[in-house]
Formats: structure tokens, C-alpha cells, sequence
């Protein structure tokens, strides 16, 4: 049963065009125990929802997992994980965080909940509704 999530990056730091260009990424540097844990419930195929933070607040493009959890690269010490995500398509328009937070349908998205958390699960009713609101 495929699964839904949302990351966020700062597109100073590294953007959805730098995504694309590259073709696929490991997704590391996560250092928050809830995030490492959704990035090791990830699997194979899950859609994601790449999300500019901080700049442009808005989600822009829809990746996918191609490869599930697998020990941070990145970690000097401790427990952490990382996945690959490839993209696979911008979003029609990008989605401002204003459309999320005036959508009543997403009113307990964890983006709105969880400010500080890079890796989140959504619903499928919520990862529709926001590309419903990039079309």
C-alpha cells in the first residue's frame, strides 16, 4: 500500500531545480528522531511532496522513494538514516503555505502542526488535496 509524505529543504540550501538537475538524491542530514523515523517507514515508490522552506514556502514538485532507509552517510555518530528520492515532476503551480493553511481540508496536516519537522506523513486525502490546489 503506497504511502504519502512531504519533506522540506530551504531552496538556498538545495532547491527542487537542483533536484532535477541532479536526477535523484540522498536524502540525508536529518537529525530529528521523529523525521528518522518517517524516512525509515518510507518505502519503495511512496510519493513525497518536496516543499521550499523558509524562501517560497510552497510545495513545488513530487518525488518518489527508490530506495528505502539506509544508514546517514552524513552521520559522524549516532543512529540516523537516509533514503533516495528521484524527482518526478513539478507541480502545475506551486502551493504557498497560505492555500494550505486557508484550506479546510488541511487543517491537521503536520505541516501546519509540526513547524519544525522535515519529514512528515501525509494522508492521501492530504497529498491530493494539496495537488488538487497546484492545478
Amino acid at each position: 500500500m503506497s504511502q504519502y509524505w512531504l519533506v522540506k529543504q530551504e531552496p538556498t540550501a538545495y532547491s527542487w531545480d537542483q533536484f532535477v538537475a541532479d536526477g535523484k538524491t540522498d536524502w540525508t542530514g536529518v537529525r530529528n528522531f521523529q523525521a528518522r523515523n518517517n524516512l525509515r517507514s518510507m518505502r519503495l515508490g511512496d510519493s513525497v511532496l518536496y516543499y521550499h522552506s523558509v524562501n517560497g514556502k510552497a510545495v513545488v514538485g513530487i518525488a518518489k522513494v527508490t530506495k528505502e532507509a539506509f544508514r546517514d552517510p552524513t552521520a559522524a555518530e549516532g543512529d540516523w538514516s537516509a533514503v533516495e528520492l528521484t524527482p518526478v515532476r513539478p507541480v502545475q503551480r506551486p502551493v504557498k503555505l497560505d492555500q494550505i493553511k486557508n484550506e479546510p481540508r488541511l487543517a491537521n496536516v503536520p505541516l501546519l502542526r509540526y513547524l519544525r519537522l522535515s519529514v512528515m506523513k501525509l494522508t492521501k486525502e492530504e497529498f491530493d488535496t494539496i495537488l488538487e490546489l497546484g492545478n
